[in-house]
């Protein structure tokens, strides 16, 4: 038996779960594990987060946001136990019912899916927010940048130089002056494959919320775009369009400040993905990522129209290489 598996043994044994059978959980790209655990007697479940310190993984973030969500009557899960120390959690299971997964199996209920996870984020965004650390302008132009030194640069082996250099001073000076303003909670990773559709419960409670950990206080326009630009699933035009006129028109914001916002945030997420993918595949050894590269530069292309983003987009689209075939061959033989 290995050691994070006598831990989590022992973490069990302090709980109601100890006897529990066990089953493995689809993964996320972090170095935490999921295992279902089921009760026969009563047909309950629960889930064991495996979060391992010594690869970095920090359970404390997540259990902050979990609980400053619920007290928003928000879906996250409960937490039934926890053990910061070696990094396990016994989490309420929310199910199987991603949005990505209802709508492959069921189109229809779309708009009202989409509906929902829109009113979770006007329901969020009149919170009071926790401390959190900022995600502020010199933060988002730095993330973006690795746009060069890991998505250029796996694939032509060099970072871009005078232009990386010239685009962060240019980009970051652009999010100032887009993306000032109220701050609220983002999630930052919120997406159809992170979303749970509950709809025995009420309101914006029937949206399931998962991988929170990261949260920051950032621009309320940034998780929109998480929903509505999102990398792996194709949200059609319309349903972006409806839901950046729900939130506007509910939240009550300046419809062209919050547009402007909107494609910034969208350029600088995109920008920061291409970087990230790029990463996974060349860093740690998984290629898989490569193949949502295109859907990504599909969304930054897009971004770039923006009239605010005209200091950057030439020299984007000239310093990046547009992910080919042939490019991403590189990126995944890397």
């Amino acid at each position: 038996m290995t050691d994070r598996a006598t831990l989590a043994e022992s973490f069990l044994a302090t709980t109601d779960w100890s006897r529990a059978p066990r089953a493995p959980l689809a993964g996320d790209a972090s170095n935490r594990r999921y295992e279902r655990l089921s009760d026969p007697a009563t047909g309950r479940t629960a889930v064991l987060m495996d979060a391992p310190p010594e690869k970095g993984e920090d359970v404390r973030p997540f259990t902050a946001i979990a609980r400053f969500l619920r007290d928003q009557g928000l879906s996250a899960p409960e937490i039934y136990a926890e053990d910061a120390e070696t990094g396990f959690l016994l989490l309420e299971d929310l199910g199987d019912a991603l949005f990505a997964r209802v709508l492959a199996a069921d189109p229809k209920p779309e708009r009202q899916l989409y509906e929902a996870a829109t009113h979770v984020l006007i329901a969020l965004h009149e919170a009071t927010p926790p401390a959190l650390a900022a995600y502020d302008p010199p933060l988002m132009a730095g993330l973006a940048g690795l746009a060069f030194t890991k998505y250029r640069a796996g694939i032509l082996g060099d970072d871009g130089g005078e232009a990386h250099q010239r685009f962060l001073l240019r980009f970051e000076d652009i999010l100032r002056a887009t993306t000032s303003g109220k701050q609220v909670v983002i999630l930052r990773d919120y997406h159809a494959e992170n979303l749970i559709w509950l709809p025995d419960r009420n309101g914006p409670a029937r949206v399931g919320l998962l991988d929170f950990q990261d949260a920051m206080l950032g621009h309320p326009a940034y998780d929109l775009v998480s929903l509505l630009q999102d990398i792996r699933r194709d949200v059609p035009a319309g349903i972006e369009i409806a839901m950046t006129d729900l939130y506007i028109s509910a939240a009550g914001v300046d419809d062209h400040i919050f547009r402007t916002a909107y494609a910034v945030l969208g350029a600088q997420r995109n920008l920061r993905i291409l970087g990230v993918f790029a990463r996974l595949a060349t860093d740690y050894g998984k290629p898989q990522y490569v193949d949502l590269i295109p859907a990504v530069w599909a969304h930054l292309t897009r971004d770039l129209d923006h009239p605010a983003l005209a200091p950057v987009a030439d020299l984007l689209l000239g310093a990046l290489p547009a992910p080919t075939p042939e490019a991403l061959a590189r990126l995944r033989s890397a």
